[in-house]
């Protein structure tokens, strides 16, 4: 299934800096980063809790928030890009 994983970290401390890498780090583990704090990632369900225990384990939550949308199997007709960076699907085969 396709999962994006959107995260706002507060970065006013050097903690909150360093909570942002590891967190951009983890995420470009599972998945292509779409924008400055969106990743697609295509997962399984197994594989999504693992991804959100980490994610969990590094953020501050007074401060920090996660969000995690679940767009299933079918979600080529629900993903709409317009401008610069287009993606790739991360299924199709790849050329190198």
């Amino acid at each position: 299934m396709l999962v994006l994983i959107t995260y706002d970290v507060n970065t006013q401390t050097a903690a909150g800096r360093k909570r942002l890498r590891k967190v951009a780090k983890e995420c470009t583990n599972y998945g292509q980063r779409v924008q400055n704090s969106v990743f697609e990632c295509q997962m399984d369900a197994t594989k999504c809790r693992q991804v959100k225990n980490i994610l969990e384990n590094i953020i501050d939550k007074d401060v920090d928030s996660l969000r995690f949308y679940y767009l299933g199997e079918k979600y080529k007709n629900k993903v709409e890009h317009i401008g610069a960076k287009p993606g790739f699907d991360v299924t199709d085969t790849l050329i190198l």
